[in-house]
């Protein structure tokens, strides 16, 4: 089952929410669950203890947030073993900006700014920590998702190609915090 419905528009409609509706309620951090769902996109915290949280879904959502970068699956067979999970395969290049520009889907051609991708995938890398108290709120990630679209188009300052030297992918970088009301 597909997790993402695309419309004619190619807006995206989020479908498969069986594992939500179990997530905890009132003060609870966390659910103890049967496990399941799908592989690939399920927090490693849940496929091992099948603890569900709020954070779990927050690794979910940057796996598919690394779909839409790379334009590839959340499992793979045909990638070698150990490489079958997306998020296994890209980990290396999340090493430097010049490495995340690699697997940015070629499909794209130029339709994208290099920063962009890079922002994109810090954001993802940031959903996908193996500490689920390291990964962002939801909250978080949709403000940095809209910076990111407002200013889609607008060259920055920074260059992914430019010195090698502090090539180092910024993956600590936090994102933008809850605004006071």
């Amino acid at each position: 089952m597909e997790v993402v419905l695309k419309q004619e528009d190619y807006n995206g409609k989020l479908s498969d929410f069986g594992l939500a509706r179990d997530g905890p309620t009132g003060d609870q951090s966390y659910v103890s669950t049967r496990i399941m769902g799908t592989y690939g996109y399920a927090a490693p915290e849940y496929m091992s203890s099948g603890h569900l949280n709020a954070r779990s879904d927050v690794y979910s959502f940057g796996v598919v947030l690394l779909e839409i970068l790379t334009g590839k699956q959340a499992l793979d067979d045909n990638r070698p073993a150990k490489e079958e999970s997306l998020v296994e395969w890209a980990r290396p290049y999340f090493a430097s900006k010049r490495k995340v520009l690699k697997i940015v889907d070629a499909r794209l051609e130029t339709q994208y700014l290099p920063e962009e991708a890079v922002r994109l995938a810090s954001i993802a890398v940031q959903c996908l920590s193996l500490e689920p108290k390291a990964r962002p709120t939801m909250e978080q990630v949709v403000r940095a998702l809209q910076q990111l679209q407002d200013n889609l188009g607008k060259p920055t300052k920074t260059d992914p190609d430019k010195d090698a030297k502090k090539d180092r992918f910024k993956t600590g970088s936090k994102l933008p915090e809850r605004r006071s009301k």
